[in-house]
């Protein structure tokens, strides 16, 4: 009796294991769909559309971005959580959407560690402090300066509460002892038009998002976040080099889909988009833009995720801010 159950088990892991090949040799047999958490020509919606271009091309399928915008990043991620899990419906998750947000909502309608298949980390970018050239200040200290002499008078735009760029600025109001004025957007773009219009002082801002208007002249980069200069802000210093030692934000975005997706096509989908992550056409599009080519496999993501969202979890306990 028990040789008949093993043998049982063991034929029905087989058939389950032959399903699964074929699924991934068939793998994709239609258009796929890869949700933006955020709004169009924002930095997320920018490294998506660069990598499903590139997907599209290497399995002959169309990879169709869908922007799901709202409560920095949840809508979004929310829909690809629930999401069949089929490898048709995938999500370019961000920092915002994976490490910071979840610290902010009261009700939580995904848990980034547990809800997904991680895929591939994407890429990464360092956030640039900018301002409106009418802003009477040119480095990280003038900015300081400004701010502690109109308390709670100076503002700064982000994407959205429990975005990277929120906590940036929370971080600076820490290290720096500033109070600051908070103004969310949802999304980069909204907020980058409002800085460009003179409404709010300046922001926090993946370099994709301000790469245009920084290179016309319309914004100023006082400082990068992260701790080592950007290739192609040279000469712009670090906000660590600027007077706040240690100083460090970076944006990252990666490919996720939801729990249980077949093993076998998270692993198709990593090996492809590793070998486009390693091209020299995907590295150029992304350096255009400020944004390091990632890669690596789930379980390298898994673990980065894991380290992200302890640390920024520490800084909104540090700031007092209350799920809403």
């Amino acid at each position: 009796m028990m040789t008949e159950k093993i043998l049982r088990a063991a034929t029905a892991i087989a058939v389950c294991s032959f399903a699964c090949s074929a699924m991934a040799q068939n793998y994709p047999a239609k258009p796929v769909r890869v949700i933006v958490p955020f709004p169009p020509a924002g930095a997320a919606d920018i490294v998506a559309r660069h990598a499903s271009n590139a997907l599209s091309e290497a399995f002959g399928v169309q990879f169709v971005v869908e922007n799901r915008s709202g409560a920095g990043g949840a809508i979004g991620g929310e829909a690809a959580a629930r999401a069949t899990p089929d490898g048709y419906t995938l999500l370019m998750a961000s920092s915002s959407t994976m490490s910071i947000n979840p610290h902010f909502a009261a009700k939580q309608s995904y848990d980034p560690q547990t809800s997904f298949s991680p895929v591939i980390l994407v890429g990464y970018a360092t956030n640039v402090v900018a301002v409106h050239p009418s802003v009477p200040v040119r480095t990280i200290r003038e900015l300081i300066a400004l701010a502690k002499s109109k308390p709670g008078e100076i503002s700064f735009a982000s994407n959205g509460t429990g975005t990277i760029s929120h906590l940036t600025g929370e971080l600076f109001q820490q290290q720096s002892g500033v109070r600051m004025l908070h103004v969310p957007y949802k999304g980069a773009a909204p907020a980058v038009i409002d800085v460009l219009a003179g409404q709010v002082t300046f922001l926090f801002a993946a370099y994709p998002s301000i790469a245009t208007q920084e290179r016309a002249g319309k914004l100023r980069a006082l400082a990068v976040t992260s701790l080592k200069r950007m290739q192609l802000l040279p000469k712009v210093p670090t906000v660590a080099e600027s007077g706040l030692p240690g100083f460090d934000a970076n944006q990252w975005w990666a490919c996720y889909g939801p729990a249980g997706m077949p093993a076998a096509i998270v692993t198709r989908l990593n090996t492809e988009l590793n070998k486009i992550l390693r091209g020299e056409e995907l590295r150029r599009k992304y350096s255009v833009d400020g944004v390091e080519a990632g890669g690596g496999t789930p379980a390298d993501l898994a673990a980065y995720l894991k380290t992200d969202f302890d640390r920024w979890g520490k800084v909104v306990k540090a700031a007092g801010i209350k799920p809403e």
